[in-house]
């Protein structure tokens, strides 16, 4: 099936991201919400069987796995939203998993996956495994527990999928042989699968991601013959009993029952001292650059070097081809560009339906978001590379003419304009009546909306990075490789922090930590509360950037081309993602999903 194609008239199918032995996997938008981008995976059945009795079973067992998934609700098993049927083809629409299967995650790893990292991800399968075999009013058997059956989304977080062959148990009933050659234990070919079949594979399934030997390459039922340690020494012998255990040939040697495996996991792991390291541990590696693909990509004429906006289901973005873009968020399509005469580096505001931006052709621009047609401008003396700041009813921007301009926003007028000696670059920060602006030469000012100055303080080196401001501090970056706290009311230093060399890059928090990069390289963590270092995360070049929290992550660009998506309370890279050029601007996180500028000439959409 081609991308483009809607099925159902509600499901506007964008990739294949799955092949299986009777379909595709596809990533697909559900188009019944025309505002956000609600993302769904759509699992195609083609029944082509000459026979039709085996049409009929092949349609029965599909539509049991619609059945058995419509009555389970667990944070572990994706969430079914639809089910229907089109001439030859059967479609369940699924929740779509943002990650990775396990078997892509072993395959991929250079060298043996963590043992902490293997057993937190089993315990976590015993979890789900318990509840399927504790459901009522029937047991439910998964029947097929294998490494590309779970997947990682990225979080870390578990989820099982492909219930094709889960089948609810009854006592005495037998059936044909299902399952997956190497995992499924003895008792399986022979018809006979119960709970205990799928407490063998996930011994398998363990076996496969600790010792990198793929089950189905080996002779069937040899794991007595290749223990674990044998190939990865690693591995505490505690838990290499634990799952030798649950491979055991005959169901009666197994665990009783998967809570069982569970304790016996935890109690291996509590032993050996791996139960402390968890925490750490349960992410997944990160996606390479080229595990992950972006829901669309952008093509502009030159460098984009600044930072979307989005407003009213369209990103908005300028470009140094003199363009500012107006693109549909969902897709990608060009809805209008509207010309200017200099490159464009500012972040748009929105206010008002309009959007406001400057420009390196010394020019405020003021346009209409939905037809592009200008409302009114406002010229400087100096090229505009500030972003606009929009309160009671004034705008306030900076230029490369050394002034803070004052514009009232309805308008175009100018209010008044503050002279700060050297170019602004960096955007103010509006709060109490107050603006807090930089400036090249190193002077940071908090003026009053009459431009009069409150208090001014004086950096080593220019300050392009974008103040924050909270009830109790001032927070930005200098040239002069510093993170500084400022007293609001005052301008006193509070406390200062030393990066390892300069930074443009504006601050962000989360809970108890700030967060900023500088042009050594490092995505940096400092604790408030003792302007300590939390963490520092290393890019493989500047980080002009700025951090964007979103949820419980944090999103950062680097000169060395990367998207980064890290844990925000630990740094541990969650994934990256390459573009084929320099990335200067920040990313954008709306709704699920970051958008980001590249100076390959490219906007990109991707899952955050």
């Amino acid at each position: 099936m081609q991308s483009g194609v809607t099925l159902s008239e509600r499901y506007l199918i964008q990739e294949v991201i799955g092949i299986g032995g009777m379909g595709s996997v596809y990533r697909a938008r559900d188009l019944h919400f025309p505002n956000v981008v609600k993302l769904v995976a759509v699992k195609e059945m083609v029944n082509l069987a000459p026979d039709p009795q085996v049409r009929k079973t092949i349609i029965r067992n599909f539509e049991r796995e619609a059945n058995i998934l419509a009555t389970l609700t667990h944070p572990s098993i994706p969430s079914i939203f639809d089910y229907f049927s089109s001439d030859d083809r059967s479609y369940l629409v699924l929740e779509y998993i943002n990650g990775q299967d396990l078997e892509a995650v072993v395959r991929d790893a250079e060298d043996f996956l963590s043992p902490a990292q293997v057993v937190a991800w089993g315990i976590e399968l015993c979890d789900v495994l318990s509840f399927l075999h504790n459901h009522k009013p029937d047991q439910i058997i998964f029947r097929d527990m294998k490494p590309s059956n779970v997947m990682i989304d990225n979080r870390g977080h578990i989820m099982l999928v492909d219930f094709g062959i889960a089948k609810q148990f009854q006592t005495g009933q037998k059936g044909t042989m299902i399952g997956t050659e190497g995992y499924s234990p003895p008792e399986q070919y022979r018809g006979e699968a119960t709970h205990l079949a799928d407490i063998y594979a996930l011994g398998a399934t363990l076996h496969h991601l600790l010792t990198k030997r793929d089950p189905r390459l080996e002779p069937p039922f040899s794991f007595e013959e290749r223990p674990i340690r044998d190939s990865n020494p690693d591995v505490f012998p505690e838990i290499e009993a634990v799952i030798a255990r649950a491979l055991t040939y005959e169901p009666k040697d197994r665990y009783p029952d998967i809570d069982e495996m569970k304790e016996a996991l935890m109690a291996a792991a509590r032993q050996t001292g791996l139960l402390a390291r968890m925490p750490a541990s349960k992410a997944i590696p990160a996606f390479q650059a080229d595990g992950i693909k972006p829901l669309w990509k952008f093509k502009c004429e030159d460098e984009v070097r600044g930072t979307p906006t989005y407003f009213d289901n369209t990103i908005y973005v300028g470009c140094y081809d003199n363009n500012l873009y107006a693109l549909n968020a969902a897709d990608g399509v060009l809805k209008w560009k509207y010309p200017t005469e200099g490159g464009i580096v500012s972040k748009p505001a929105v206010f008002d339906k309009n959007i406001f931006f400057g420009s390196e052709d010394k020019r405020l621009h003021v346009i209409n978001a939905y037809s592009g047609k200008i409302v009114w401008s406002h010229y400087a003396d100096g090229p505009v590379r500030s972003s606009p700041r929009i309160a009671e009813g004034h705008v306030f921007i900076g230029s490369d003419d050394g002034v803070l301009h004052a514009v009232n926003s309805m308008t175009g007028r100018a209010v008044w304009t503050f002279s700060a000696a050297a170019a602004v670059r960096s955007t103010p920060f509006v709060a109490n009546e107050l603006i807090y602006v930089g400036s090249e030469n190193g002077e940071f000012y908090c003026v009053d909306f009459k431009g009069k100055v409150k208090w001014q303080f004086r950096a080593k080196r220019g300050i392009t990075s974008s103040p924050l401001v909270t009830e109790h501090a001032v927070y930005f970056t200098s040239l002069d490789g510093h993170l500084y706290a400022l007293d609001p009311k005052s301008g006193w230093v509070l406390w200062k922090f030393r990066l390892g060399k300069g930074s443009v890059s504006s601050p962000t928090i989360l809970d108890n930590l700030i967060y900023t990069g500088a042009a050594d390289g490092f995505i940096y963590a400092i604790d408030l509360k003792t302007s300590k270092e939390a963490w520092r995360f290393r890019t493989e070049h500047q980080v002009t950037g700025s951090p964007v929290i979103y949820k419980d992550a944090l999103y950062c660009t680097s000169i060395d081309s990367h998207l980064y998506c890290l844990d925000a309370k630990s740094g541990q890279l969650r994934w990256k993602y390459a573009t084929e050029g320099p990335v200067t601007g920040s990313p954008l996180v709306y709704d699920d999903i970051v958008y980001i500028g590249s100076t390959d000439h490219q906007i990109y959409a991707l899952l955050a």
